[in-house]
């Protein structure tokens, strides 16, 4: 039986159409700028995000290390959401290898930060403080794409307090399919952009920072310091101009069939289902204490993969369609009616 994975956008597999561009791919020496293939990815992607430049880094993680470096230098701080990818989940590199302090906030529910909360906690300039130097936010963040008139307010925000502005963009095509806008509508107002290419989009690997070509040359030599620096990536990054040539209008089915998810699952009485109008690719449900044991087990005995837990991120993506969201639907409503007959 096809396995259904809705653990996430990231177990999505190579096409047919991906690997063979991969094993066609013309390659070179990246290190010393003399791929071909990665130079027509970095390109495509400032092109696409409506920057100067661009770096193809092996992760999401290591593209917005690389944009804390860049904007930071030792004892200085950047403020971000207490979720956020580049504060929570990101194992503190920021901290770690760049000496760079974080300062996390609440998100608000719709996965913005309060810009006048933000305002309130930067740090005055004095010896005795951090130096802010840095905004981080997400797009989307738990699937919610952030309101456009909110992103019209960053630029001036930043310029007020002299703060660069950095995108964890990882599924900033997820946000631009739901706005229907263009990508470099939601990316102008930031300095730095990172985009994630083995998401949504369905590459196997890579990531892309984009910005201008200062901060890009400075996150290139902060790249080979890490470590990511690589050679003939050329193979890899034919899979990131495929998916960005041939997989972003096709994110709406993503989106379609989340919301598919969520209609079916709210007519499960023992299922709350978090399905917000801004929600791209992403469903939230919570289960009753006494489903948490047997919920996921059950599901993978019918080849279906999610989380466990009472609180459970549901994640459609280009190797889910809409029989396999019925079929998770249908396989959800046996368990819970088992469950209440028990």
């Amino acid at each position: 039986m096809h396995t259904i994975d809705l653990r996430s956008d990231t177990v999505t597999k190579p096409t047919p159409a991906m690997r063979e561009a991969m094993a066609s791919a013309v390659v070179g020496d990246d290190v010393y700028g003399d791929d071909p293939t990665v130079n027509e990815l970095q390109e495509l992607g400032a092109r696409l995000l409506g920057k100067e430049a661009a770096l193809f880094t092996p992760s999401g993680t290591q593209a917005n290390l690389l944009a804390l470096l860049s904007h930071c230098e030792r004892g200085d701080e950047y403020i971000a959401g207490q979720h956020a990818h580049t504060y929570k989940y990101e194992a503190g590199g920021g901290a770690v290898l760049g000496s760079i302090q974080p300062q996390p906030l609440d998100f608000e529910p719709d996965g913005t930060l309060d810009l006048d909360k933000v305002a309130a906690t930067i740090k005055q300039d004095d010896f005795h403080f951090a130096r802010t130097r840095l905004l981080c936010l997400e797009n989307t963040h738990y699937g919610l794409a952030l309101p456009l008139d909110y992103i019209d307010q960053l630029a001036a925000f930043g310029a007020r307090h002299n703060l660069r502005l950095h995108l964890d963009g990882a599924r900033i095509f997820n946000a631009a399919i739901k706005h229907g806008v263009d990508v470099s509508r939601l990316c102008t107002a930031f300095d730095t952009v990172s985009c994630c290419l083995s998401k949504g989009l369905g590459a196997p690997v890579g990531s892309l920072l984009c910005g201008d070509k200062p901060t890009i040359e400075t996150a290139r030599r902060w790249r080979k310091m890490v470590g990511g620096g690589m050679r003939q990536a050329g193979i890899i990054a034919a899979a990131g101009i495929h998916a960005l040539t041939h997989h972003v209008e096709r994110l709406q089915e993503d989106h379609d069939n989340a919301a598919r998810l969520a209609d079916g699952l709210r007519l499960i009485e023992s299922v709350q289902v978090d399905y917000d109008e801004a929600q791209t690719n992403m469903v939230f449900i919570t289960v009753p204490d006494k489903a948490e044991a047997g919920l996921s087990s059950f599901l993978a005995e019918q080849s279906i993969l999610i989380p466990s837990g009472t609180r459970i991120r549901l994640v459609t993506h280009l190797d889910i369609d809409r029989s396999a969201v019925e079929r998770t639907v249908e396989a959800m409503h046996h368990f819970f009616i088992h469950l209440s007959g028990s």
